[in-house]
């Protein structure tokens, strides 16, 4: 198939989204081109005084059925489809007065918003498109005579290429074909996953995920891998609805680790602040404001929090944000900034702000995937949270009202570190971390020297996990992941049980003087 430049002649114009459309239906008159047009996108260009023709008077059959039926008709898709370089095709459309369709602009009915508002199931259903996709494969199909275009953001390019060239390539055409058939896909992918949502089918047997790249990055986790961020449409606040207000491109590891910063600072109800690195909390902290929030996350690990992430969960002000410059990070992120924050995060111009208009709601439903050799695996959103109305408490003392509150508070932060985890806590703040090891007595010990270190860079004798309270996120297998917590200083446990040695590792609590409670959830994080 040659590459010459083919013209347009006669164009099905019927969007939904009508940006840019009388600019390109001005365009296309201009060059004398015939537009079709349906419903509300004829009225439209009709009221721009751009010509059009309704396609029930080009096909000689009215819309029917609420408009259910309006395209597919012959003289649509024997238009569309009709190779012009079969004489076989030609004679037949000339036989029964079908005239070629060069061009199709279409962008389908809006489904996945209308689910997002959380319309009716009859409403969801009547947004289901039925004629915009088929003539869309249509003309992706026949791609070596037609050019598809699905949104508003290819018109600029192709009104370039008309005007530069005369007509449409077919390198172009294939681009555009390619990207239509991805966009029906993607369309079906939602109603799908819809469809199955409304049946109770968590795991249906074909599983579609739609996705839009948002973003081309530089490199993946290493500088030989390559990287796209692409969103999902669900819209849950977060890196996917930010706004970035400065500071450099953002990188592969950069929106996985903001990710993770993001997702655990949203677990508190009162302001809080969350260090971040390598995915792994370095410092959680309560507060009154924002300001004392981060001075005592950065107490827990000043030494990791350097290059790190920092996420709020309220709006910055310039208090927290002359704390925040102090140190060198990465990445800040927050549902909003007042004016006085942004000007004293400007003067960082390598850092990058990231403001999302809202926080994630940690106890949403939703689906967790990772890819694996040859597939890859479904699984709920970990959005288990424990009340302590739900605790059992299984040793001969009970924890204070103190102690409840911090248990607590660190068994939500537990859910955000990679497993095995321990995490001491003491006053709404972490005092020491053990992310990811092997055993998890050895999580306890390097948390615990964690917290010895953080003592010194603060100038404190011992160690910062005197008298904190410590949770881990499965069940201790045997009593020594708990003895090194009372060696610590730790004197209350939050643990979900469940071991075989469950009556040992309680026992040594008892002869340690701790307080336990057991969670029932567990919270691996791999």
């Amino acid at each position: 198939m040659s590459d010459t430049p083919l013209p347009i002649r006669r164009a099905l114009i019927s969007v939904s989204d009508k940006t840019g459309l009388l600019d390109f239906g001005r365009f296309l008159a201009a060059r004398g081109v015939e537009i079709l047009s349906t419903g509300g996108t004829a009225k439209a260009l009709r009221d721009a005084g751009i010509p059009v023709k309704d396609v029930s008077d080009h096909t000689g059959f009215p819309e029917i059925l609420d408009g259910r039926v309006k395209t597919l008709v012959p003289q649509v898709h024997g238009g569309i489809l009709g190779r012009r370089d079969v004489e076989e095709h030609v004679a037949q459309m000339n036989e029964h007065a079908i005239a070629p369709i060069d061009l199709v602009a279409v962008n389908l009915y809006p489904f996945e918003a209308t689910v997002a508002k959380g319309a009716p199931f009859e409403d969801c259903i009547e947004n289901i498109d039925i004629g915009g996709p088929a003539m869309i494969r249509s003309a992706a199909k026949n791609h070596d005579h037609v050019v598809v275009i699905t949104e508003a953001g290819q018109l600029p390019g192709l009104i370039a290429e008309i005007e530069e060239k005369g007509g449409t390539t077919l390198a172009s055409r294939r681009k555009f074909a390619a990207a239509a058939y991805a966009r029906t896909a993607a369309y079906d992918a939602a109603i799908s996953t819809w469809f199955a949502g409304q049946l109770g089918e968590q795991f249906p047997t074909r599983l579609s995920i739609p996705g839009v790249l948002k973003q081309t990055l530089r490199y993946g986790e290493n500088p030989h891998q390559q990287a796209g961020f692409y969103v999902d449409g669900s819209n849950r606040a977060g890196i996917a609805t930010a706004t970035q207000v400065q500071g450099k491109e953002l990188s592969y590891n950069n929106l996985n680790d903001t990710d993770a910063a993001y997702e655990c600072v949203a677990e508190f109800e009162k302001p809080a602040i969350v260090i971040v690195k390598h995915a792994n909390p370095c410092g959680v902290a309560e507060g009154t404001d924002l300001a004392s929030a981060w001075d005592a996350a950065l107490r827990c690990d000043p030494v990791s929090a350097f290059g790190g992430i920092i996420a709020a969960n309220r709006k910055l002000d310039a208090a927290a944000a002359e704390k925040m410059v102090s140190i060198f990070s990465e990445v800040v992120i927050a549902p909003d900034a007042d004016e006085e924050a942004k000007a004293i995060f400007a003067k960082k111009k390598n850092l990058r702000l990231l403001l999302t208009g809202g926080l994630p709601d940690p106890v949403a439903p939703g689906m967790y995937f990772k890819s694996v050799s040859g597939g890859f695996l479904a699984q709920s959103r970990d959005a288990g949270r424990v009340l302590e109305s739900e605790l059992k408490v299984v040793t001969k003392r009970a924890p204070t009202a103190q102690e409840m509150a911090d248990l607590l508070f660190a068994f939500r932060v537990c859910k955000h570190v990679k497993s095995n985890a321990i995490i001491y806590a003491k006053g709404g703040a972490t005092v020491g971390i053990g992310a990811g090891q092997m055993s998890r007595v050895d999580s306890a010990r390097i948390a615990a020297w964690k917290s010895e270190e953080a003592a010194k860079a603060a100038g404190l004798p011992g160690k910062l996990a005197e008298g904190s309270v410590v949770a881990s996120d499965a069940f201790f297998p045997f009593a020594d992941g708990l003895q090194a917590a009372a060696a610590a200083g730790a004197t209350a446990v939050i643990q979900p049980g469940g071991s075989m040695r469950d009556a040992e590792v309680i026992a040594a609590a008892d002869e340690a003087g701790l307080a336990m409670v057991m969670t029932g959830m567990r919270h691996f994080r791999h």
